[in-house]
């Protein structure tokens, strides 16, 4: 199975919108060059604690465009807060499995749910019970490196 890089998303700290890069940069024990969970200021950051479900979060579109579609909603990635969102590829089949985007090899640690603070912040109570096991992944980064919107994922 191979995919496609739709959006590269970081946020510099919690409460500052999401903003599209074209490449981003990530690195083994640290997270995403520049994001807010790089220098463990995320949400959900334990300051004295590496965790490695936090280096990077992906989700497909198909399920936001579902999402929009059956609620009559219009998120976008950047809403959702997540790095990488990709299409043709199912992230829910891809924990516990090491898998590759361009020369990073990731590990899909467990599904990144939809979580109180998100549905809040988006003032949208329909995130929180209608994205369960459809928010995306949360991996962790065992080969760093650099990733565009043209690096390729392989299962």
């Amino acid at each position: 199975m191979s995919g496609k890089i739709e959006n590269l998303l970081i946020s510099q700290n919690p409460n500052s919108n999401m903003q599209e890069v074209t490449q981003i940069i990530l690195e083994e024990g640290k997270g995403i060059y520049g994001d807010r969970y790089y220098s463990q200021e995320g949400t959900f950051s334990k300051k004295d604690e590496i965790q490695a479900d936090r280096d990077v979060t992906l989700i497909e579109i198909e399920k936001i465009t579902a999402f929009n579609t059956e609620y009559s909603q219009n998120l976008t990635a950047l809403d959702l807060r997540r790095n990488i969102v990709v299409s043709n590829c199912n992230l829910n089949d891809l924990v516990g499995k090491e898998f590759q985007i361009g020369n990073v090899i990731l590990k899909g640690i467990r599904l990144c749910e939809p979580c109180k603070y998100l549905s809040e912040k988006l003032e949208n109570p329909k995130v929180l019970s209608e994205l369960v096991n459809k928010a995306g992944l949360r991996a962790q980064i065992i080969k760093g490196g650099s990733i565009d919107k043209t690096s390729q994922i392989e299962i």
